[in-house]
């Protein structure tokens, strides 16, 4: 089309996920450093021991250490351990040591500043890995490691307890049971984990945890240990809600209002979990979904695993106020999410899935909806993170039609999905979805079953925006998210009523669909004419993109100068911008509220002012 559709046409900034790799995200290859210096062996055999210890252990990966002590009468100047894992057994990073492998034998050596260790001294470094294997063939400085492990070769590590039982919650404890792990040489004791981290270690099969906080989810999950102290894998996690908010839930009438926070957000915006906190935004919101993880290979995978679960935190950037440490078991944004949950335990946080980049890979998990449900499940139930997320949002950019790339799944895809998905998450998981709105004769609302899949779903995020855009460079101008159609619209169907009538119509209730609002805007350069409908020689000069900018940069720098279809519009100069603001924001909450739609949501979080205008003014319309 001449003008453009907001899925057809190219890749809008709101969906584009940019991959940002930073250096923080470290994986060890085979390092091959010169080393000199080492002890002798005959120090080693007789003089020192290294010692194995798995920390941690969540299933998919571990941590562990090994502590080496001299044992003798002389320091020693240097050290280098050697072991071999099992093949499926990896080491991914290590911190006090330079760890490299050739194939599955495995070499630490010191990092110069901790080679010596004096007599009667010990010195510990560790490392995260994947896997289920202990290590054998230890040796110290050419000798015999002597110190032992906690899993001699050959002895099998203990199953999974039983998924623990919750009872007696109360708003400051709650009791634990769970059915026995079994083990070739005897099960020892258990752990208990809350949140991912261990709690206690008990001998029975039954914990009671008295140190909770009132109105504040947490995730349980029982871990046994066997008498070489090796543990096996972690049991499924239960979800505990103890009674007691301890914040008052944002007043919005009933309705939800959703807002999209972006992971790769963090780095050049600048815009973190905390920044919800400051901006007041957390006061105001209900749902928060997470964006975006990938679709690849048939399965939901991490997206930018250092953003989600390593980056560290300062005191005055989390939270909390406490800052992230080298060795707690989960940082980065997933732990700042928790933090949030503590301090506004009435907020809901989804795992979003797709986005206009990566929405290709939704066409091989559609060919087999059951292993693609597990796969979710597995990732957003990890026990590491599982009481971050309260379930699941998928962002398919488009079934059965075309978007970055092309689809041809059918109409019935989606809702193939969609009962895939509801039958693994269970009904305690929220399942929602973000889909097209575009209502153009024969458009992509008429090509997928959007009533049938809304059977399996809580709701969907209509995704009413980016209808009209610089991507027609001669323009005309239009505003980029109308409420209602206009006389001289270039596309009938692009808007926001005809998209949602389109919707009711198939048979999807208006309790299921949410308004979506953009806090952006989309805008042209060389343009003349004030009013909507005028011509323009391309996009106006945007931060990250061309024809896309922040509301709160366009706020002062193109101030809105009329109104249409519900929406604003500026011009300033040669260029003509269309956002919304706090008015037509409040005047599309009153035109949800009297369609009986679910509530609102928006994209995204850090377009907003830092005083969170454009979230209080979805809240205050939505009452």
């Amino acid at each position: 089309m001449s003008t453009g559709t907001p899925e057809s046409t190219p890749e809008q900034g709101r969906r584009r996920l940019r991959r940002r790799l930073t250096a923080g995200v470290a994986t060890l290859g085979l390092i091959l450093a010169g080393y000199a210096g080492f002890a002798s062996e005959a120090q080693a055999a007789g003089e020192a021991t290294a010692t194995y210890t798995k920390t941690q252990d969540w299933g998919t990966g571990f941590q562990a250490s090994w502590t080496i002590k001299n044992t003798g009468t002389a320091a020693i100047s240097a050290w280098t351990i050697e072991w071999d894992f099992p093949a499926d057994t990896k080491v991914t990073s290590a911190w006090d040591a330079t760890v490299t492998n050739s194939g599955n034998h495995w070499t630490a050596k010191d990092k110069g500043w901790n080679g010596s260790i004096a007599p009667g001294a010990s010195l510990t470094f560790g490392f995260l890995g994947t896997g289920s294997g202990a290590p054998a063939n230890c040796s110290l400085n050419g000798g015999s490691c002597d110190g032992g492990t906690t899993a001699p070769p050959g002895d099998a590590a203990p199953s999974a307890p039983g998924k623990p039982v919750a009872s007696g919650v109360t708003s400051s404890s709650a009791k634990l049971t769970w059915t026995a792990a079994t083990d070739d040489k005897g099960v020892k004791n258990y752990d208990v984990l809350r949140d991912g981290a261990k709690v206690a270690t008990v001998t029975g099969l039954t914990y009671t945890d008295n140190s909770l906080s009132a109105g504040t989810d947490y995730s349980y999950a029982i871990q046994a240990r066997d008498t070489a102290d090796q543990t096996g894998d972690v049991s499924a996690s239960t979800a505990v809600r103890t009674p007691g908010d301890t914040t008052t839930p944002p007043s919005t009438g009933g309705k939800v209002n959703l807002g999209y926070f972006t992971e790769w957000g963090v780095y050049d915006r600048n815009y973190h979990v905390k920044n919800l906190v400051s901006s007041g935004s957390a006061d105001k919101i209900t749902h928060i979904n997470y964006s975006f993880g990938n679709v690849t290979g048939g399965k939901c995978v991490m997206g930018d695993s250092y953003a989600a679960t390593d980056k560290a935190y300062t005191a005055d950037q989390a939270v909390s106020g406490v800052a992230d440490t080298w060795d707690q078991p989960l940082r980065g944004n997933f732990n700042q999410l928790r933090e949030l949950k503590a301090k506004y335990p009435n907020i809901k946080v989804l795992w979003s899935f797709g986005g206009w980049t990566w929405s290709g890979g939704f066409t091989d998990a559609a060919k087999n909806p059951a292993a693609f449900a597990d796969s979710c499940y597995k990732l957003v139930e990890d026990p590491r993170w599982a009481d971050v997320f309260d379930g699941i949002d998928l962002d398919w950019e488009y079934p059965n039609a075309c978007g970055l790339s092309c689809d041809t799944s059918g109409p019935a895809a989606l809702k193939a999905v969609t009962q895939a998905m509801r039958a693994k998450f269970g009904s305690n998981n929220l399942v929602t979805a973000a889909i097209t709105a575009d209502a153009s004769a024969g458009g992509k609302i008429s090509l997928t079953d959007y009533a049938g899949a809304a059977q399996s779903l809580d709701w969907y995020n209509v995704m009413t925006y980016d209808f009209f855009g610089a991507w027609a460079k001669t323009g005309p101008t239009a505003p980029h998210s109308p409420l209602t159609s206009y006389a001289g619209i270039p596309q009938e169907g692009f808007n926001s009523a005809d998209a949602i009538a389109a919707l009711k119509a198939q048979g999807v209730p208006a309790s299921k669909l949410l308004l979506g609002i953009g806090f952006y805007g989309r805008g042209w350069t060389g343009v003349t004419q004030a009013e909507p409908g005028g011509s323009a020689t391309g996009a106006a000069p945007g931060k990250y993109e061309a024809g896309i900018e922040d509301y709160k940069v366009l706020k002062p720098r193109c101030p809105a100068t009329g109104t249409i279809a519900g929406t604003a519009y500026a011009k300033c100069g040669s260029e003509w911008w269309s956002y919304d603001t706090p008015q037509t924001i409040a005047g599309k909450m009153t035109w949800a509220k009297n369609q009986g739609l679910g509530g609102a949501f928006f994209w995204e979080f850090s377009g907003d002012t830092t005083n969170g205008e454009l979230v209080s003014a979805m809240a205050s319309g939505l009452r």
